[in-house]
């Protein structure tokens, strides 16, 4: 079974920064784009960043310029740098995952559990 588990939220004041990791873990044969995802009270889900396996990256346009994604393929690990946050960051974070399981089955999406972020004025 394949598990995503985030790490690395909290609290901070506007104007700093955090990071987030996402570890996935389990059985797999691929793993392909990987993103993070936020969701404040009362909101839609929306997309923040995403990594293709090659290392393309898409951003939401509120972060362009703030928030940096990376990973790294051997850890099968996801990072989002959040810097110059704001309390509009404020949300719960989650992180996505395009996982192959068996060459026998199609690519599946997987997401983690959540991580809140709370930025203070």
């Amino acid at each position: 079974q394949v598990q995503l588990v985030e790490s690395g939220g909290g609290l901070v004041q506007a104007g700093g920064s955090l990071k987030l990791s996402c570890v996935a873990s389990g059985t797999m044969v691929t793993l392909g784009t990987m993103g993070w995802y936020r969701q404040a009270p009362g909101k839609q889900r929306d997309l923040v960043a995403s990594i293709r396996s090659g290392g393309d990256t898409n951003y939401a346009d509120s972060v362009k310029g703030r928030f940096t994604i990376s990973r790294d393929n051997a850890k099968k690990t996801v990072y989002l740098q959040m810097n110059s946050l704001n309390p509009e960051d404020t949300a719960v974070y989650y992180c996505n995952a395009d996982v192959q399981t068996s060459w026998y089955r199609q690519p599946y999406n997987y997401w983690g559990q959540g991580t809140q972020v709370t930025v203070s004025s």
